[in-house]
């Protein structure tokens, strides 16, 4: 059995393994190292390793391999109906030849993965704001979090936001209302040495976050907060360390209490800024309407 896959201009200068699990899905290093060994799969009928990169009409063939993993069952993308796709093209805040920027909901992944199948990055390539290119994820922005997000519009525009985030050239603000009031002064850095675990592996790494207090009482804050590294899950392991933890999150929860725990989390990422061949961009997110409700319910002022 032979699969042939040619390599378009999307794809220029991507390493083998990185083009196989964009094009096929998430298969395993292991796998894709065994059969460029065996030579059953090939780059312009080469064998080649997994560092090697592809260029644009390079023909990539797989011969006669063993599929223990299903290729179509790995790549189980979502399929969005054309309501969902209308839905998501309304909170477009800014499209250009380069890049979307939108107000993402909360509820809905940015890819798709073993716990979610509803994801921004299948529904917009399904868009006509993407007819012409492919949509790219720069940055992480967790399910139920809502705000402001960027996709890029090609692998160029994406290579060059991640390294502005890598720079720490993007500049990110959210904002947060946590139960209780927060008894530490107005404003500050929050460190932490956040934990987290890679299969069996420890994983301690240093996180920083600017803060703002902007409302507060004796039942809830409401905080603004910078971001200075970019740990997983920073700003929700920040509060919760501090006791503080955001109203619905279910993860990271000082109050253990049900009611708590059905509500959405109180988490929105509200503006992003960033400097492009010295082009200043910055765009801002509205709240929603049920974080915005949380704070006339908690008597905060926004």
């Amino acid at each position: 059995m032979k699969k042939l896959i040619n390599v378009d201009k999307t794809y220029n200068d991507m390493r083998i393994d990185r083009f196989l699990r964009n094009h096929i899905g998430k298969i395993p290093q292991g796998f894709i190292e065994k059969n460029l060994r065996n030579g059953k799969i090939k780059l312009n009928k080469k064998k080649i390793k997994s560092s090697a990169k592809v260029k644009t009409n390079d023909l990539i063939e797989l011969h006669n391999i063993e599929i223990k993993y299903n290729f179509n069952q790995i790549k189980k993308k979502f399929i969005p109906s054309n309501e969902v796709i209308k839905e998501n093209e309304n909170l477009i805040i800014e499209d250009n030849d380069d890049f979307v920027v939108l107000n993402k909901q909360s509820g809905i992944s940015v890819q798709g993965g073993t716990k979610s199948k509803k994801n921004l990055i299948d529904i917009f390539s399904k868009s006509e704001v993407f007819k012409e290119s492919k949509p790219f994820s720069v940055h992480r922005l967790d399910k139920d979090t809502s705000g402001v997000f960027i996709i890029a519009k090609n692998r160029e525009t994406a290579q060059l936001f991640t390294s502005l985030f890598r720079l720490r050239k993007v500049y990110k603000t959210y904002l947060a209302i946590c139960n209780g009031e927060i008894s530490v002064k107005k404003n500050g850095v929050l460190k932490d040495d956040l934990i987290r675990f890679e299969l069996k592996k420890k994983i301690i790494e240093k996180a920083e976050t600017r803060y703002e207090i902007l409302d507060s009482n004796n039942n809830a804050t409401f905080i603004k907060l910078n971001p200075i590294t970019g740990r997983k899950h920073q700003l929700r392991k920040h509060l919760f360390n501090i006791g503080n933890s955001i109203i619905g999150d279910k993860k990271y929860n000082t109050t253990k209490t049900i009611k708590n725990n059905n509500k959405s989390l109180m988490l929105h990422s509200y503006e992003i800024k960033f400097k492009i061949n010295n082009k200043k961009y910055t765009f801002r997110a509205i709240p929603p309407d049920y974080f915005r409700n949380m704070l006339k319910t908690k008597r905060l002022n926004f």
